[in-house]
C-alpha cells in the first residue's frame, strides 16, 4: 500500500525564525533535513511527503520550496503568509508560481484571540487564497471549533485540513471532551473540511499506544469518513515522544477494520487528492 506522509516538518536552526525551540523541545532542536527522513521512511514504504511550515515567516516558507525543489518526493508545501497585511493576495500569488505552493497554515493555536481569524482583513485575504485554489491547514485547539464553523459557513468555497484531530485534551489517558466530539462533528458537516490522523501521540504523551488513540481515530473516521482523513507523522515533533514506524504501525492497526479502499484513502489518495499532488 503506498502511503503518503501529508503532515512533516524541516527546518535549519541558524535561520533563526524557530522561536517556539525553548528547552521543553530540546530533543529535536537540531537541523532536520530531508535526508534524515529519507533515512526512515521510504523503507516503511512511504513514497511522498507534504512538508508543513514550523516558523511564521515567509522565509521560511521560500526555504522549504526550496527543499521541494530538490527532493521529487516532497510533493507539497504548506506555507505561511501574514493574513493581516492588505498586500497578502500579492505573496499568495507569487508563492502560487511554484507548484508545490499549496496552501498556508496561520498558527492560531499561538494566538491568544481565539477569534482572530474572523477579523475582515484575514477573511478577505483566506477569500483570494481560495480563489487561488489553495487550501488552509487549521493548527487548532478545541477552543476554535465553533470558530473554524463559522468560518466554513462564511467562505464554503476554502478547503481547510483539521491539523492533529484539533488537538483533543488527552494526555495521561483522559477522555475527550463531549464538546470536542460535539466540535468534530460540526466540522465535519461541511464538505470542505477534511481532518488530519496526525499529532495524537504528542497530545496523549508517553505511554500513548494504539489501544489508547484509538477511540479518537474511531471518531474522526465516523465523522469524516476515510476520504476525508489523511495521515501524517507530524515528524519530527513526534520524536518527544515515539518512533516514527511506531506511530505509522499504530495508525494502521487502529485502521485495521477499514476497506482496502478506505486504507488508500486514508494513507494515500485523500492527501493526494486535497494537496492536488503528482
Amino acid at each position: 500500500m503506498q502511503v503518503i506522509d501529508a503532515h512533516q516538518h524541516f527546518w535549519k536552526i541558524d535561520r533563526g525564525d524557530y522561536f517556539w525551540m525553548d528547552d521543553s523541545v530540546a530533543a529535536i532542536r537540531r537541523d532536520i533535513l530531508p535526508p534524515d527522513l529519507q533515512a526512515i521512511a521510504p523503507p516503511l514504504g512511504v513514497t511522498a511527503t507534504v512538508v508543513v511550515q514550523a516558523a511564521a515567516t515567509v522565509e521560511e516558507t521560500e526555504f522549504l520550496l526550496s527543499l521541494a525543489n530538490q527532493h521529487s518526493w516532497i510533493q507539497g508545501v504548506v506555507g505561511w503568509v501574514d493574513l493581516t497585511l492588505e498586500s497578502a493576495p500579492e505573496t499568495l500569488a507569487t508563492l502560487a508560481r511554484d507548484p508545490h505552493f499549496k496552501g498556508i497554515r496561520p498558527m492560531l493555536q499561538d494566538i491568544e484571540d481565539s477569534h482572530w481569524i474572523l477579523q475582515p482583513v484575514v477573511m478577505e485575504n483566506l477569500k483570494q487564497l481560495a480563489k487561488l485554489g489553495l487550501s488552509m491547514d487549521a493548527l487548532i485547539t478545541p477552543r476554535h471549533l465553533d470558530i473554524v464553523n463559522q468560518l466554513a459557513n462564511e467562505i464554503p468555497e476554502l478547503p481547510m485540513v483539521i491539523d492533529h484531530c484539533a488537538k483533543p485534551v488527552i494526555a495521561a489517558g483522559n477522555a475527550a471532551s463531549d464538546d470536542w466530539h460535539k466540535g468534530m462533528r460540526q466540522l465535519a458537516e461541511h464538505p470542505q473540511i477534511y481532518c488530519k490522523l496526525s499529532g495524537l501521540a504528542n497530545e496523549y504523551g508517553n505511554g500513548w499506544s494504539a489501544d489508547s488513540l484509538s477511540p479518537i481515530a474511531q471518531c474522526v473516521l465516523e465523522c469524516f469518513g476515510a476520504e476525508r482523513v489523511m495521515w501524517g507523522s507530524d515528524w519530527p515533533v513526534l520524536e518527544l515522544v515515539g518512533e516514527y514506524g511506531d506511530w505509522l504501525q499504530a495508525a494502521k492497526t487502529m485502521t485495521q477494520h477499514c476497506t482496502e479502499p478506505e486504507r488508500q484513502a486514508l494513507f494515500s489518495d485523500t492527501a493526494s487528492r486535497f494537496y492536488r499532488l503528482n
